[in-house]
């Protein structure tokens, strides 16, 4: 019998501080806390639900909800809550997506603070053909900004890095058309394995005049997972994975039988909510980017604060799309604390939230030592054997 189970990752939602948050920089971080105190935060379809049941955010319940409201009310299915830690060492898109399904990254992937090597730009620059400017951790509104007119006038690559495993382009798409720029991304691939085998090469293509604006064609280039994943188990067991969003650039393709790509997070809702009316078997995994891109990095608490309220209120709809065996979890892949002077991602716990009629009714699951538990019970549900790390807590919330 078919059974179908939607993964949706709200980009960056933390819910706290991890015990090892000060090793990262990062003590004091709480990105749901964080939009919490801006006006624009509303979120009680999330609370109908048990998310702020948790142990970190229970004193969140009621911020900006009508006194009248019945909250209780707007759940209508059953639920389960769960705080999950990272096992993983990092902090980032991909090693969290990595874990929640099923694979923990015993090694931090390299970062680059003081820039790439002479000698692997200088083979970058070879193979492309094309001079490199910035070569540093950067802004990239601020990198454009900075470097954008030359790189316009001589036809360089602006290349750049952050806190994160990554190694960034970009180019002005009059000047280097996009489809060159996906294959400098490419060559780019090639070249970061090994010590330098960053977790994401990313094209960043801008447009315009000065101060210049990004484009929505951005594309990763992920390394492709050292081992499998429940991506791969599922799709081998002849079940169906689709990836709505980022999510086949962060497996690069690895176990996803379908996909579509994303212009910003109300799109991948509504691409979510059009796949839920598809006929399939196995999974349907998505990730709304917008909450980190756009506005984390850039911390900007009021614009955060309106993305998770606007996924709230269309949390109604997607409930109401789930037919009687669908299992939906809501997730996190790190935090991106808007509210603290860092623009970088935070060492955060995240949450789970899970609907459906499966499903046991409030049930909080307290602290998980790994999102790959959530990997884990996917698997079990599906009724699909796999090798991966976590332990499925399915016994715990199915009815």
């Amino acid at each position: 019998m078919a059974k179908r189970v939607f993964m949706i990752v709200l980009d960056s939602v933390g819910i706290g501080e991890m015990p090892d948050a000060y090793l990262w920089g990062d003590e004091g971080s709480n990105t749901i806390r964080s939009c919490s105190k801006d006006p624009n935060y509303y979120l009680p379809n999330a609370e109908a639900y048990g998310l702020f049941n948790l142990e970190g955010i229970d004193d969140l319940k009621g911020v900006n909800l009508p006194k009248d409201l019945d909250v209780k009310a707007l759940a209508k299915k059953p639920s389960f809550v769960a705080r999950m830690a990272e096992a993983s060492k990092g902090k980032d898109t991909t090693t969290g997506h990595w874990e929640m399904a099923g694979l923990i990254s015993q090694e931090p992937m390299p970062t680059f603070p003081d820039g790439f090597p002479d000698e692997l730009l200088d083979e970058f620059s070879k193979r492309t053909g094309r001079k490199v400017l910035c070569n540093k951790p950067y802004s990239g509104t601020e990198v454009i900004k900075d470097y954008g007119k030359e790189a316009c006038e001589t036809g360089a690559l602006i290349v750049y890095t952050s806190a994160d495993s990554v190694f960034q382009i970009a180019a002005h798409e009059a000047v280097v058309p996009v489809e060159e720029l996906y294959r400098y991304c490419e060559i780019a691939r090639e070249l970061c394995t090994g010590k330098y085998g960053v977790g994401r090469v990313i094209a960043r293509p801008f447009e315009g005049e000065w101060p210049y604006t990004r484009t929505v064609r951005r594309h990763d280039f992920s390394l492709v997972p050292p081992r499998k994943t429940i991506l791969n188990y599922i799709s081998e067991a002849g079940k169906d994975v689709l990836a709505i969003g980022k999510i086949n650039d962060i497996f690069a393709g690895s176990g996803v039988t379908k996909m579509i790509r994303t212009i910003n997070n109300p799109d991948g809702i509504e691409r979510t909510l059009e796949w839920m009316d598809l006929d399939f078997d196995g999974l349907c995994f998505v990730n709304l980017v917008d909450t980190d891109m756009i506005y984390g990095h850039r911390n900007d608490v009021p614009g955060y604060a309106k993305a998770i309220s606007y996924f709230d209120s269309k949390l109604p709809e997607i409930v109401a799309k789930l037919r009687p065996d669908d299992i939906l979890f809501i997730t996190a892949d790190h935090g991106c604390d808007p509210g603290t002077p860092s623009t970088d991602h935070s060492r955060e716990y995240v949450g789970v939230m899970g609907i459906g009629d499966p499903l046991k009714k409030d049930v909080n699951l307290g602290t998980r030592s790994t999102f790959a538990d959530t990997g884990a019970t996917i698997l079990d549900y599906l009724g699909v054997e796999g090798k991966v790390e976590g332990v499925s807590y399915l016994k715990d919330i199915l009815r």
